[in-house]
């Protein structure tokens, strides 16, 4: 019996495999012209490829074409006061020559030198009443001015030896 049921569940399934009749005639695919179309092959081997001048194997946006654009003469001028120059850049009086991380806490550290006075401060600190240390980096000290919100940043340099 479940032979039977089997059976016919295998050849009355809507989605099995079918069977084509032998007495169905063959109809071949209509092609209008059969015959290689040299013309258009030659066309193709001619065409040269521009491309986009972008490295496939190199990530991100392809490199911009320079437009060349046409000079266009001033012909407005500024009337009026003239605006003041941008402040100077922000320069801290600190020499930053190393830091050293808590292992526990992994706070930071900073050693600092200023007119021959060694100052260690920690990330959130001020240094010479008017400067906050913002962050330490492995190269990089980062500081910001009290007063003016401006900041800078100081590279790691190896203090001069005194003899």
């Amino acid at each position: 019996m479940v032979l039977g049921l089997v059976f016919y569940l295998n050849h009355t399934s809507a989605g099995g495999p079918t069977v084509i009749p032998g007495d169905t005639k063959f109809e071949p695919l209509k092609v209008e012209d059969p015959q290689l179309r040299l013309d258009l092959l030659e066309k193709v081997r001619d065409a040269e490829y521009k491309g986009s001048n972008h490295n496939i194997f190199m990530y991100g946006p392809a490199t911009p074409i320079a437009a060349v654009k046409p000079k266009v003469e001033a012909t407005h001028v500024n009337m009026g006061p003239q605006l003041p120059p941008p402040p100077p850049a922000l320069q801290v009086p600190v020499t930053f020559f190393g830091y050293s991380v808590n292992p526990k806490t992994q706070r930071r550290l900073a050693f600092l030198s200023a007119n021959d006075e060694v100052m260690i401060v920690g990330e959130g600190g001020t240094v010479l009443s008017r400067f906050r240390l913002l962050k330490i980096g492995n190269g990089t000290a980062d500081f910001e001015e009290i007063s003016s919100g401006r900041h800078a940043t100081v590279p790691m340099t190896q203090p001069e030896e005194q003899q």
